[in-house]
């Protein structure tokens, strides 16, 4: 046992001594942080006031009015909040695109006559909705929105007006639907959305997606190097091939999961504290741009990690197994494509989890032991299991995992000595049956 122990404690400290462990656990949190306090405050900051001319080719006050509607817009809410544009009005009077034209050099320059940019505004439009505008930076979804914000309203109400419809009454009888969605678990209503809960679950399924990659191809890579280095050849002098292997699985997985359990743990505290947090920097934690933020219970970070073990011991077998039948890093690249397409499946099964947690599918692929470490916290985080079907899972899980250790072993027994051409199916099958 203790030789088994040296090489745990060889694996794991080799890792977390070295300069990409550290910078990534320290990233990892300072990541999440940036990520929910980010756009929180870019939508905060104020924005410079944008510089725009309406042509106005239409007959009556309808520019006028959206002249004034422009004006009145703001940046932000409260006595605090700015205008957001600076308007323009020019009639047109049949010279559409002389206007036009006149103006479009002005657009993006850097003096003082710069344009933002030129709203054309025709009869045409009032009937159809489609206003042409001409900007430095149509590709930004929020400048276009609120510009659509202030637009389509004033439009509504001009052709209101033309059909003899009182606006107001209009006004007064539409009422944007917005649907607030409230989870529930366990018989009680959680006040978390439904945007929320989907966040999570993918934020869950990525973590494991990049931890089983990144952390399984190091096994598969350090048996790879011991075996072409010849180090094995020494290493196996005073270990059995399956110590050896064991030790590795272990180390390597001590790592990520000491990796995973920091994150995590941030995660745990940053959504537990998120209203102090953003305090301190001057946010607000009911603004929309954090509304989607999701929490992190202690049961599911539980299961989180207990299905991360046994998932990353599952894959690190079968990593393991591979770099010992392969002689070269192109041999490994393509041979750990069935297991990396398993995970990549594992994966992409939230988008189908998340319309249906508790489907047929949803179920079944709960006990297949390859995709029940997403497939469990993903739908835990949806809408929590009975404890015994995660127990369930997870006892099939430990049986799973016994088996393909055994067979890796016995494939890695064999392998890591052997050189030359990769080995055929069936000549991986005689491995597992030789004594």
């Amino acid at each position: 046992m203790h030789k088994i122990i040296a090489v745990i404690r060889r694996e794991f400290i080799e890792r977390v001594r070295t300069r990409s462990f550290i910078i990534g656990t320290v990233l990892g949190p300072l990541f999440m942080a940036g990520m929910i306090l980010l756009p929180a405050y870019l939508a905060k900051r104020e924005t410079h006031l944008r510089q725009i001319v309406l042509i106005d080719a239409t007959t009556g006050s309808v520019g006028a009015r959206i002249e004034t509607a422009l004006q009145a817009a703001r940046i932000g809410t409260g006595d605090s909040a700015g205008p957001r544009y600076n308007v323009s009005r020019i009639v047109a009077d049949g010279r559409l695109e002389q206007v036009r034209d006149s103006l479009i050099a002005r657009i993006g320059g850097r003096d003082s006559n710069a344009l933002d940019g030129i709203v054309m505004l025709t009869e045409a439009a009032l009937d159809s909705g489609r206003v042409g505008y001409l900007g430095s930076n149509v590709t930004s979804p929020n400048d276009m929105n609120a510009l659509e914000g202030v637009l389509e309203p004033a439009l509504l109400e001009e052709r209101l007006l033309r059909r003899q419809v009182d606006p107001a009454i209009v006004k007064q009888a539409s009422v944007k639907l917005h649907l607030e969605t409230s989870k529930v678990a366990q018989g009680k209503a959680t006040g978390q959305s439904g945007e929320s809960s989907f966040v999570l679950a993918y934020v869950m399924s990525f973590t494991l997606y990049f931890a089983l990659l990144l952390y399984g191809i190091q096994v598969m890579t350090s048996v790879l190097e011991e075996k072409t280095n010849r180090i094995v050849e020494v290493l196996i002098s005073s270990l059995t091939p399956f110590q050896l292997m064991f030790g590795k699985v272990v180390g390597v997985g001590a790592t990520g999961l000491l990796q995973l359990s920091i994150w995590a743990g941030a995660g745990f505290l940053l959504t537990s504290n998120l209203g102090s947090v953003m305090g301190r920097f001057g946010l607000q934690a009911e603004s929309q741009t954090t509304a989607h933020v999701p929490a992190v219970t202690l049961d599911l970070l539980a299961i989180f990690l207990l299905f991360f073990v046994l998932g990353f011991f599952l894959y690190a077998a079968l990593y393991a197994a591979i770099g010992s039948t392969c002689s070269n890093q192109q041999e490994a690249q393509q041979a750990n494509t069935p297991v990396t397409l398993f995970i990549v499946c594992g994966f992409m099964s939230l988008f189908a989890l998340v319309n249906e947690p508790s489907g047929a599918l949803a179920r079944v692929m709960t006990f297949i032991p390859f995709f029940a470490p997403f497939v469990v916290p993903i739908r835990y985080s949806i809408a929590p299991l009975p404890p015994a079907e995660v127990a369930a899972s997870a006892a099939v899980m430990v049986l799973a995992l016994l088996g393909v250790v055994w067979v890796a072993g016995r494939i890695y027994r064999v392998g890591i000595l052997m050189n030359g051409k990769r080995p055929s199916l069936a000549e991986l099958a005689r491995w597992v049956r030789a004594r």
